[in-house]
């Protein structure tokens, strides 16, 4: 089974910028939001992808992802409806750190959120915190992608 241990903080600042490179934009729509099984079809426009997510127990939860052709994504796309989220996903490997960092700045009407994501293979695994990191999120369902795309960030 495939699992993701994943923590998510707000951004401070954009002292971050320096360490991105060019961006991936992309869209991702959700086909189901039920909390025991969120189903998402995700687009960079050349490739897209299929994810599946259990429940989430704390910052674990099961995950399956899988490529698929981006003309099937474009088709599952419109089975989403309003369930869409657009952002620029930056990648940032900071020198001190095996880890690498997936920064979100989000479009449309979630314009002015940018997350911090973060994946560990253990709960309670020691990363290093960069100095544009700002409060965590991860136990925040409001910065669910999912929860974003039925209640984006500008409604608040």
């Amino acid at each position: 089974m495939g699992v993701e241990i994943e923590r998510k903080f707000l951004v401070s600042g954009d002292a971050w910028r320096r360490h991105a490179g060019a961006g991936q934009t992309l869209r991702q729509g959700y086909l189901s939001t039920d909390a025991e099984a969120t189903v998402r079809v995700r687009t960079d426009g050349l490739v897209g992808w299929i994810t599946i997510k259990g429940r989430t127990d704390g910052i674990r939860r099961a995950e399956f992802e899988y490529a698929i052709a981006a003309r099937d994504a474009d088709e599952l796309m419109t089975m989403c409806g309003e369930r869409v989220v657009a952002k620029i996903r930056y990648r940032i490997r900071i020198p001190q750190s095996p880890h690498v960092w997936e920064i979100d700045e989000f479009g449309g009407s979630n314009a002015g959120l940018i997350t911090a994501e973060i994946e560990l293979s253990a709960a309670d695994e020691h990363f290093h915190r960069p100095e544009w990191l700002g409060p965590e999120v991860s136990h925040d369902p409001r910065y669910a992608n999912s929860n974003l795309a039925l209640r984006p960030f500008q409604s608040w």
